[in-house]
């Protein structure tokens, strides 16, 4: 019974489509929530990696229009791609992007959730790792009507950015004090 339920759990080959492979490699993420195993192929010997996360009670999206969906983590991945395309920001970042998204949607522990807020995860997450993946996200989510409140929001994030340097000087000043 047990190797019959071992078979029935092993993934495809992607390569030669082969039923059989082997785990080579197990590894839990930080948070405990996503396990990454290693998988050789016992027909073509080639490795590939698969994720298992445990399936949750997803809450619907309610849309602008009030149009209600299921949260789609692959629909937030896309969005983070295109933001990040042609920048510097490894695929692996953005899958942590998402699962922080996604645990932060989970966290809210709402059956609806309005698109408006998972956005604002997103952007917040953004913010954070590629200022130009931001803008390019925000542009698009927020539908900007203008270039008034185009630029308004870049000189937000500029304002943002020079906070903190603005606020290092403080503290060294008075530290000489």
């Amino acid at each position: 019974m047990r190797a019959r339920c071992a078979r029935a759990l092993s993934m495809r080959c992607p390569f030669c489509r082969h039923k059989n492979n082997r785990v080579t490699d197990t590894r839990m993420s930080a948070d405990g929530r996503n396990i990454r195993r290693r998988r050789m192929c016992t027909s073509c010997k080639r490795r590939f990696t698969t994720y298992e996360h445990l399936e949750e009670a997803l809450p619907m999206v309610v849309k602008k229009d009030n149009r209600r969906e299921p949260f789609e983590r692959q629909k937030v991945i896309a969005g983070l791609r295109r933001a990040c395309e042609k920048r510097p920001v490894p695929t692996e970042t953005v899958e942590d992007v998402a699962d922080r998204v996604e645990r932060a949607v989970l966290d809210l522990g709402a059956k609806e959730v309005p698109s408006s807020v998972i956005g604002n995860f997103v952007m917040n997450e953004l913010h954070k790792i590629d200022q130009i993946a931001y803008v390019r996200f925000a542009s698009v989510y927020r539908s900007f009507k203008d270039i008034d409140e185009f630029m308004r929001e870049l000189q937000d994030l500029i304002r943002k950015r020079q906070e903190p340097a603005h606020h290092e000087g403080r503290s060294r000043d008075r530290k000489s004090d």
